[in-house]
Formats: structure tokens, sequence, C-alpha cells
């Protein structure tokens, strides 16, 4: 039985979330839905990470198996075609060992999260960014940032129906930029406790904002408490940008 590998961009904002629900609209079921319209064969795909209601992708990552020995490329327009018109796009379609896995052979994770920093209202980015009208300052967001980076226990930025058997995690990267009005947040782990990076985000925007000093998320971190932490930052920002294997 073939099993492929889809690299998957999707417009979070119509969705419940990426798993399936039973009444509610979601990115898996989407998927699942336009794949037994192509070949009539009932999956359930699996990807790299289950992205909140909100949260958009541009490389997530899905597998699944089909009887058919299908060529990829067949697999990834019918796909698509039958995806029509919900913002859910099949980038890449490619024919993978059996197994490979796109939730257990990830070896890292790579999110962004864009703030708009500006006055006036969102037209083009609405539901694609958060607007923060208060002047951040970025320079004191990327200080408070470094105290993250490294392995800690997370429990502070962890949301309260985490499944994780741990809250310990490793965070590779995590930086600030600003570019014109844009600040953008991006992070890189194997994996991220539930709601970790909108719970980073949050309290770093507390930081921007003058009301909180670096030293005060590395101070929330060590609490190792959730009512610690700042505002969860709405989903609209976050984007799933890409899984490595």
């Amino acid at each position: 039985m073939p099993r492929y590998k889809l690299t998957i961009e999707y417009d979070g904002t119509p969705f419940a979330g990426w798993q399936v629900q039973d009444n509610a609209p979601t990115v898996q079921g989407a998927l699942n839905a336009a794949v037994a319209a192509f070949c009539g064969e009932t999956v359930a795909i699996q990807g790299a990470g289950r992205t909140d209601a909100g949260v958009h992708a541009l490389g997530q990552v899905a597998h699944l198996d089909l009887a058919r020995d299908w060529d990829a490329d067949t697999v990834r327009d019918a796909v698509n075609f039958h995806l029509r018109p919900q913002p859910v796009a099949v980038i890449t379609a490619e024919l993978v060992a059996a197994d490979f896995n796109a939730r257990f052979s990830a070896v890292k994770r790579h999110y962004r999260y864009r703030i708009v920093n500006r006055r006036a209202d969102l037209a083009l980015d609405l539901n694609r960014v958060w607007r923060v009208p208060r002047r951040l300052d970025e320079a004191a967001m990327r200080a408070a940032a470094r105290h993250l980076v490294g392995k800690h226990d997370f429990t502070t930025f962890r949301a309260s129906e985490c499944q994780a058997k741990s809250p310990v995690k490793t965070l590779d990267a995590l930086d600030v930029a600003r570019t014109g009005d844009e600040v953008t947040v991006t992070t890189s782990a194997r994996s991220f406790l539930h709601n970790q990076v909108r719970s980073m985000v949050g309290s770093l925007v507390l930081v921007g904002d003058g009301k909180w000093a670096p030293e005060d998320l590395a101070a929330a971190l060590e609490a190792r408490d959730r009512t610690a932490c700042g505002p969860v930052a709405p989903p609209d920002g976050l984007y799933l940008v890409k899984v490595d294997y």
C-alpha cells in the first residue's frame, strides 16, 4: 500500500483547527473528504501538527496510504480539485517509505507569528496577523526571548488542557525582528506544548509594550505556573511554516 507525503498550506480562519471534529469544519476533515471524492477511499490523513482554530499553515505536512499506486502529481492535483473553493491547497505530494510518519518522523517544527504594529485597521491582512496599535520595543522583546531558548519546564506557557506527558521542551530558537510596521516572532523546536507559541508571544508583547521587563519573562518561566503567563496571543497571526525530517 503506497504512502504519500503531502505538504499543505491553508488559511485557518474558517476552520475549527486541524483535527477532525463531529460538528465543525476542520482542515483534516476537508482533506479526508477530498481524497474520498478523488478515489473513493476512506482515509485518515495524519498531520505533523494539530494547529488550533484560526491558525494558518505554509508548510503543514501530512501522510496517507492509498490502495492504488497513483502518480504523486495526480494525487496532488486531484485532491486540490476536490478541495475547492476551501482555502486549503496541497503544494506537493510525493511517494515515501512505508515507515514515514508525518508526526513521529519530524525532527523540527518551525513557526512564525506576525504582528502588525500600527494604529490603522487591517484590510489585506485581516485574520492573518495580530494588530497591536501601541509601538512595541522589538529590541526588548528580542532580549526577553533569549531567556526561553534551551531546555526548560514550560508549564507557564502550556494550555491547561495540554495532553503532553511532560512540560519540558527544548526551544532551539526564538527571535524577534521588525520590518517596517511588522514585528515577526520566529521559533523552532522538535515539538511544542499546546498553545506554547501563542503564550510566549503574548508575554513577549507585554515586554514590547513596556509592561514587563525582559527579566520578568524569565521570572514567569521559572514560576512554572500558568497564572504567571501573559495573555495568550490570538490565533490569527500564527503560521506553521515548515517541518523538518
